[in-house]
């Protein structure tokens, strides 16, 4: 018989869904019950979901949403910039100021969300105690 906490138990090393734990990180929801919140403010996680008690405190995130983050938007802003000064000529003023308006928004848009999924992603891998 083995014992219920054992790494060997068929129960603990079921398989959890890889893309649906991430997408509802995307949307900042807890990846086992996909109700509660996983954020308390703007990037703080939380202790535990208020829906299914999931510990949420084993997670570690640190700065892996920042550099997906700064890679994401980086790639975007070098593409749009290279399209835009060859389609409009427009001077370095509106392209300083429209573009880092830009990265600045898409950065505070993303930020969250990444966080949220690098949750999911712990979560579904059982990485750190999940």
């Amino acid at each position: 018989m083995v014992p219920t906490d054992s790494p060997t138990d068929p129960r603990q090393a079921a398989e959890r869904p890889f893309w649906p734990a991430v997408r509802t990180g995307w949307r900042r929801r807890c990846p086992n019950c996909g109700k509660g919140h996983v954020l308390r403010g703007y990037l703080t996680l939380k202790s535990e979901c208020e829906e299914c008690g999931l510990d949420l405190s084993k997670a570690r995130a640190d700065d892996g949403p920042a550099y997906v983050t700064i890679l994401i938007v980086g790639h975007l802003a070098v593409a749009t910039m290279l399209h835009v000064f060859i389609a409009y000529r427009p001077g370095p003023w509106e392209m300083a100021i429209g573009f880092t308006l830009g990265a600045t928004a898409l950065s505070l848009y993303l930020l969250p969300r990444l966080k949220g999924a690098f949750v999911g992603l712990q979560w579904a891998k059982r990485m750190h105690g999940f």
